[in-house]
């Protein structure tokens, strides 16, 4: 079993920077990637941003690229999400989550095993 915990989210205004954060627990070693999803009210959860844990190869919705970015620290076992000019748009809950199978499939949250709670971010304009 992998926990997941997130911290870090809040309010900020439009423009304004945020970083959230996502300490993994347990089996971690046996973790391949970790992912950042987002849900909006109303909206379904959709994909942010993926990152493979040995390498480092990364992955972005187009909504976020340039603005969003994600990274890991293996000695603390956690991922971050740096997120800069930020939008009303991107107000949602935001979701850590962890798989432990190669997939090219960043986007489909049926391939992660692992979730954390979530944690709030809202963009006020």
């Amino acid at each position: 079993q992998v926990q997941l915990v997130e911290s870090g989210g809040g309010l900020v205004q439009a423009g304004g920077s945020l970083r959230v954060s996502c300490a993994a627990s347990g089996r971690t070693a046996s973790v391949y990637a970790m992912g950042w999803f987002r849900q909006a009210h109303g909206k379904e959860r959709e994909f942010v941003t993926g990152i493979v844990w040995s390498r480092g190869t990364t992955a972005y919705v187009d909504s976020v690229k340039g603005r969003f970015t994600i990274s890991r620290d293996n000695a603390k076992n956690t991922v971050y999400l740096q997120m800069n000019s930020l939008k009303a748009e991107d107000t949602a809950v935001y979701y850590c989550a962890a798989k432990t199978l190669w997939s090219s499939k960043w986007s489909e949250a049926g391939q992660y095993e692992y979730w954390g709670q979530g944690t709030q971010v809202t963009v006020s304009s």
